[in-house]
């Protein structure tokens, strides 16, 4: 239930992007603070990177986006703007949902329950499957101890992982200043070359030597190969995990997942703002921040339809969008170092080719396709990067129950020979590499679209090394707060993007000036999440 705090002279938050936190920023202001939000979106879409994009009824998921946090706040969050599904089960009853090993059960209604006021408002409980897809052969991910991996790797180069593990396990490095020695140390040489290092630099477009161990903290932390051994070891003794009453559920990893996709949840997020008193101003680009005596006063901002730029009074400033832009439009001009930092900040950009096929090969029936969320392609013969198969998330994103609709995912630089190609070299590109690695049969192919996404991964090198001065320069301006993953350059989940958000309207609620909460969000967590 929405609670609107009112005061005598209400003051004003302009949130900058209308992404995950930044809407979540806009709600929870309008539920535990007097402050009224004003969104600021510079495309004409609602949900960021979070969004679902239309191709002649075909949704996709830009990036994938699973519904699961270790976060109660987030998940009963998600839960109360789009309840789940009713079971087809008469008894309705808790069903226990995991992932990567952590598990939380959620009440799902019976059959018979009173329907929601719309029944395609809802979250479904959904299977998750990701795998790697190496030498033409398909991985457990992550890396999972058992006959199929050693099969696929051949008893070669399976001694010869362990025993590099077993080195690096006796003699790690002991300073872990690059992604190679935090993954070296985890999995060692063999399993580092074989999973880790190809792949790695085909998203990040540079080695290994040169990315930050950060990334690593960020991203992969509490995976190792002693991780791996220890839960096929508990998988091999453990009994599947009983339902609390009685709903049936197994080893398999389930997640919450809205029937349209991630957008269906961000615009029923808007919505509410919306009702609540909340301006969201779609195609309003910022062109300037305004900082007076120490504070930021105001926004400029370019409206796309008119060109016409406004000033908006701002008493608090939310800002999402990438800290590169923040800081160049900071009005009089930021110091000339932090400014040079922020400039250099490097980004990865991707390309998303969305393909609708009438079978995938292993079987004209849909229910031969393949059974994965998503596939790692970590061939090195192509530069294709991740594979989505939409049908898997939600059938509702696939209109034709007789199509395979598929996003294949191309990292690259903003600019670049691959980012310069035409929407039609792009299509046939993607539809090419999935013949290659033997994936796609070409004539099956019925048509394909192309979405460019800028700034989709905030990048641990360069000038990254930096990035505490640019920091220390915005933390000291009391009334401008850094969220989400361009907004902190940190490469964030979704649920890590909210949890800033609350962060920062608690400060606010609180008149906390310290931001320390904020990025103290994802720092201690101990699992990884692969999507978005």
């Amino acid at each position: 239930m929405l609670t609107v705090i009112m005061t005598e002279q209400r003051k004003t938050a302009v949130i900058i992007g209308a992404g995950p936190a930044g809407l979540t920023a806009a709600l929870q202001l309008l539920r535990d603070t007097g402050v009224r939000p004003v969104v600021v979106e510079a495309s004409a879409e609602i949900g960021g990177i979070s969004r679902t994009v239309d191709f002649n009824g075909y949704r996709m998921d830009i990036g994938g986006h699973r519904f699961f946090s270790k976060s109660d706040w987030v998940m009963d969050w998600w839960q109360e703007i789009l309840p789940l599904e009713r079971t087809g089960s008469a008894g309705g009853g808790r069903v226990t949902i995991s992932y990567r090993n952590r598990q939380r059960d959620v009440e799902v209604p019976a059959a018979g329950a009173p329907a929601h006021a719309d029944p395609g408002q809802v979250m479904l409980v959904r299977n998750r499957l990701s795998r790697i897809y190496f030498r033409r052969r398909f991985f457990d991910y992550p890396i999972k101890l058992n006959l199929r991996t050693v099969a696929n790797l051949g008893m070669v180069r399976c001694v010869k992982a362990g025993a590099s593990y077993a080195w690096s396990s006796f003699f790690p490095r002991r300073h872990e200043r690059t992604l190679e020695d935090f993954l070296v140390n985890r999995f060692g040489g063999e399993l580092y070359r074989t999973f880790f290092k190809s792949y790695t630099e085909k998203v990040w477009g540079v080695a290994c030597t040169e990315i930050s161990a950060d990334w690593g903290a960020q991203r992969i932390k509490g995976l190792s190969l002693t991780s791996a051994v220890l839960n096929a070891l508990r998988r091999s003794v453990a009994p599947a995990p009983a339902s609390t009453r009685g709903t049936q559920t197994s080893l398999a990893e389930f997640f919450l997942y809205p029937r349209l996709g991630p957008g269906q949840l961000w615009e029923a997020v808007a919505e509410r703002v919306r009702r609540g008193g909340g301006e969201i101003r779609l195609r309003h680009a910022v062109e300037r921040i305004d900082v007076t005596e120490g504070r930021v006063t105001g926004v400029g901002v370019r409206d796309a339809a008119t060109g016409a730029v406004s000033t908006l009074a701002a008493d608090y400033v939310i800002s999402t969008m990438p800290v590169k832009d923040l800081v160049a439009g900071f009005d009089p001009p930021a110091p000339a170092d932090v400014a040079r930092i922020a400039r250099e900040l490097p980004y990865r950009d991707f390309i998303t080719v969305g393909v609708i096929v009438d079978r995938v090969r292993g079987g004209a029936a849909p229910e031969a396709m393949l059974p994965d969320n998503w596939i790692y392609i970590q061939e090195p013969d192509v530069r294709l990067g991740r594979l989505q198969i939409f049908n898997n998330w939600s059938p509702a994103l696939v209109p034709d129950a007789t199509k395979v609709w598929l996003g294949l995912e191309y990292f690259c630089a903003e600019g670049d020979e691959l980012w310069r190609l035409s929407d039609a070299d792009m299509q046939a590109l993607a539809v090419r590499e999935l013949a290659q690695i033997g994936l796609v049969d070409p004539a099956a192919v019925v048509a394909a679209t192309v979405i460019r996404v800028p700034k989709a991964y905030p990048a641990y090198f360069g000038a990254y090394a930096q990035f505490d001065t640019v920091r220390a320069y915005v933390d000291a301006i009391p009334n401008l707060f850094l969220i989400g993953r361009n907004g902190m350059h940190r490469y964030n989940n979704q649920d890590h993007s909210m949890l800033t958000a609350k962060a920062a309207v608690d400060n606010i609620a609180a008149g906390r000036l310290d931001k320390r909460n904020i990025w103290d969000v994802n720092v201690d967590d101990a699992y990884h999440e692969s999507d978005d």
